[in-house]
């Protein structure tokens, strides 16, 4: 005898299967053309894809590439940030240094985020659910994993070798570790198996704490939300959460403060500080609070045009008109993630794309967890299995699912552009810089440039930065004497100055390069001695000042300097 409501229960098993399906299927074009250029003429114009896939891999990338991964007085993040490129170490260890390989990795991360994801939602919706009663199957997990999978900034920004990607990953798995805390009152352990078990969680959360500020320190943003978590598995009581929340914090800090005292501090600290040297630096202040913080609402709309209005819905309906979904803990521990990064970004004011991906994923698993209490209940009894909808949730229930229907289908189809069109102008102009500098043997073939860790990962050569380094750059060229010199579309006033005591720049090539007109031609310039009594010419002034630069490596827009 078949029990009351298992037509639509299979029903919504089907659906889920299939939505799950076209989520892997998604999935997979992430591997194709692991090499292409981020997609030319996209809607984000994120300075990070010439420079951070290089940058926060460098220690891995010079390790094989050089026998060493720090270079005194050049950029070294991972003194700071070891997380990312230990990571990348242990991959090239079989794969050798390469962009394909990197880059399948943070593909596979993201595979990863879709799983956690999907996990998280199902384990909170098991845990709202009353004691004693039935929860019902929901397509909330689904649906958001789809979301996901088929997002073109998703695509984008997964697809390459950044630090966000890991960041949302580690956040992931440190709150499915707390949803497994233990309530102190519960804690009656009898044997060493059950003492194991039931401090695994806070062990755990202890380990993801500091693996996530070393893998980006903005981390500490996001621990509000995982603390909130931490605070519902004790019933929201002070004294029991503080039994639970002090000895992950302990291990978390004894962990860091370890790696800080015996490897950051008497090796690589002015690395460290030169990491952080502007964080003093805040674009806010009270006459542009009102802008900035507009700004930042407003530049949400990277995620998408219709995610973004309909993941702000979301939160409204959660807290006018639909309240009761706050005792969902999973609910407001994802508006404190958003919440919580979002302040960071109005802080900073460098409202670069890339850092919106940390947003993109805790508003999206916003929109079916709570559009979902639309159309189904929580739970079920044997005395109520049902709950008939009323006319004005029907409309609801039909106006969201056409709305989500739309936002996969058009979603959907930029992705597929994206797959169908890539182009390799970066990877081409890495290639023929390859066989230039290899051909000639009268030259060093070090590369001084801004994208030189990425020219690395590409071609193998070795690199030294031209703009980030705790070593003054005309220093940092005597040191090193690199013998070529890659620039984008110009050379500036402070690098000559740098260049032109000791060398002569001999333009060899130029080459076209991707879409953003400030760096669209890659120029590349053999450096000759100098010839006394001449004068270099002068181009125009840089138009980011190094008193600007940020701590992710990542100069403020053009918007932020005229303020």
């Amino acid at each position: 005898m078949k029990r009351p409501g298992s037509i639509s229960f299979s029903l919504v098993r089907l659906l889920e299967a299939l939505l799950l399906l076209a989520s892997a299927i998604f999935f997979i074009l992430h591997a194709f053309h692991l090499s292409a250029d981020f997609p030319n003429h996209s809607p984000w114009m994120d300075w990070a894809k010439y420079t951070d896939e290089g940058w926060y891999g460098d220690g891995a990338i010079r390790h094989f590439l050089q026998g060493h991964w720090y270079i005194p007085g050049d950029f070294n993040p991972a003194a700071a940030l070891p997380i990312w490129p230990l990571l990348e170490a242990a991959l090239f260890r079989f794969t050798g240094v390469s962009l394909t390989a990197v880059r399948g990795l943070t593909v596979a991360i993201f595979g990863l985020i879709l799983a956690a994801s999907y996990l998280l939602l199902r384990r909170w919706h098991h845990l709202a659910t009353p004691a004693g009663q039935t929860p019902q199957r929901t397509l909330a997990p689904a649906i958001a994993v789809l979301l996901l999978a088929v997002s073109p900034f998703c695509y984008v920004f997964t697809r390459m070798a950044i630090l966000e990607p890991l960041l949302i990953l580690l956040t992931l798995l440190a709150l499915l570790a707390t949803s497994y805390a233990t309530p102190v009152q519960e804690i009656e352990p009898i044997a060493l198996r059950d003492r194991l078990h039931q401090a695994l969680p806070i062990v755990s959360l202890g380990l993801l704490l500091p693996l996530m500020v070393l893998t980006k320190t903005t981390a500490i943003f996001l621990l509000p939300s995982i603390a909130w978590i931490l605070w519902a598995r004790v019933d929201y009581r002070l004294r029991p959460f503080l039994r639970l929340a002090l000895p992950a914090a302990a291990l978390a800090a004894v962990t860091w403060t370890a790696y800080y005292a015996l490897v950051i501090r008497p090796h690589f600290l002015d690395d460290y500080h030169y990491l952080f040297s502007a964080n003093g630096y805040t674009g806010i202040t009270p006459a542009t609070a009102l802008s900035v913080l507009g700004d930042t609402i407003a530049d949400g709309l990277w995620i998408g045009n219709i995610l973004y209005p309909l993941a702000l819905l979301a939160i409204f309906s959660a807290f006018l008109l639909r309240p009761r979904l706050l005792r969902n803990p999973l609910v407001p521990a994802l508006l404190l993630w958003t919440a919580g990064y979002a302040s960071f970004l109005a802080y900073h004011n460098n409202l670069q794309p890339r850092y919106y991906l940390v947003l993109a994923v805790p508003l999206t698993l916003l929109i079916p967890v709570v559009f979902s209490t639309l159309w189904t209940r929580s739970y079920q009894t044997r005395s109520q299995p049902s709950e008939p909808l009323s006319p004005l949730r029907r409309l609801g229930t039909a106006s969201i699912v056409a709305v989500l229907a739309i936002l996969t289908v058009t979603d959907a189809r930029q992705t597929l552009h994206y797959v169908r069109t890539p182009d390799y102008t970066y990877t081409s102009a890495a290639a023929q810089i390859r066989k230039i500098v290899s051909a000639d043997h009268t030259h060093n073939p070090l590369i001084l440039s801004i994208s030189g860790s990425d020219l690395s990962l590409m071609t193998g050569l070795p690199s030294i930065c031209d703009d980030f380094g705790t070593m003054d750059l005309a220093v940092r060229v005597q040191a090193y004497h690199p013998g070529w010199y890659v620039a984008w579309n110009q050379v500036d006033d402070d690098k000559m100055d740098a260049l032109a005591p000791i060398y002569h720049l001999q333009r060899v090539a130029a080459f076209p390069t991707m879409d953003d007109p400030e760096r669209n031609l890659l120029i590349v310039y053999r450096l000759d001695p100098a010839v006394p009594g001449t004068h270099p010419r002068r181009h125009r002034k840089p138009v980011i000042p190094r008193l600007l630069e940020t701590s992710f490596g990542q100069q403020p827009s053009l918007d932020q300097l005229v303020h």
